[in-house]
């Protein structure tokens, strides 16, 4: 009679710990195809990586990436646009499901975040007016310089420019764009993608020659579900592997752009 209650008390236990288990195998994409839609952060913030076409609908390098992104997931995308200090707290909040808004994987948000191998890479760079007279960083100093808050580009020109006026926008585009633009400030720090777009754009701008760092771009999701992220891993390599990733690339850099080389393993 003992060893019958130690075995089903054995057994208790072996059960008790699968369930758990079970459900976190279920994870986050269980709880997306549950929900029938998947919920998407993108920066709508600049060209080419996340915009507004004339009908007012979301287009861009990062949107064509989310919607790929929901078709292979099974469920119809529902996008938000973040701005960039924005993106961390609604994805730990449950605001949102996956982020893919253009967000450098830093060490320091990967505290808070979990991030996918690359899907782009960029690096900043500094944009400048024609007029203004910027030809290096050291030539900050004292200038007006528009950044997007909670960017790499605020930390960077804090750092290596400490003597130039920080401009704060929530949006870089349209917001410090403009301001670059109306020469209400002399110079802007953003992701080279955006910056390099711009300049073509403008012949009022030119970009310093200068890339001050090569930032892997990920996909973020909240802590807590390691499968999914491995899944996203996946994701990413089946997207650079099937011709995917340069295809998207040239689609909005031009059909001369480069795309960055990026390692598809997972």
């Amino acid at each position: 009679m003992k060893r019958i209650l130690t075995a089903i008390a054995a057994l208790a236990l072996v059960a008790g710990a699968v369930a758990p288990a079970a459900a976190a195998a279920a994870g986050k994409i269980n709880d997306i195809r549950s929900a029938g839609k998947v919920r998407i952060g993108v920066s709508l913030g600049g060209e080419p990586i996340g915009f507004r076409d004339p009908q007012n609908n979301p287009v861009g390098y990062d949107v064509d990436v989310a919607n790929r992104l929901a078709e292979k997931l099974g469920v119809p995308v529902e996008l938000t646009d973040v701005s960039g200090d924005a993106r961390i707290s609604m994805l730990v909040s449950g605001q949102l499901d996956i982020v893919v808004a253009n967000t450098s994987a830093t060490l320091e948000r990967a505290k808070t975040v979990d991030f996918s191998i690359p899907y782009n890479r960029a690096g900043l760079r500094v944009i400048v007016r024609k007029d203004a007279g910027i030809s290096s960083l050291a030539e900050l100093a004292g200038k007006s310089v528009v950044v997007g808050r909670g960017t790499t580009g605020e930390a960077f020109i804090k750092r290596e420019a400490p003597g130039a006026t920080i401009a704060y926008v929530d949006n870089f585009a349209p917001d410090g764009v403009l301001q670059l633009q109306q020469g209400r400030v002399q110079a802007a720090v953003e992701d080279s993608s955006l910056v390099d777009y711009l300049a073509t754009q403008n012949d009022q701008l030119v970009t310093l020659p200068d890339l001050y760092s090569n930032d892997p771009i990920g996909i973020a999701v909240a802590k807590g579900d390691p499968e999914f992220v491995r899944w996203l891993d996946m994701f990413v390599s089946d997207y650079v592997q099937s011709g995917a990733y340069e295809a998207n690339y040239k689609k909005w850099w031009g059909e001369n752009a480069n795309p960055p080389k990026l390692n598809p393993l997972w």
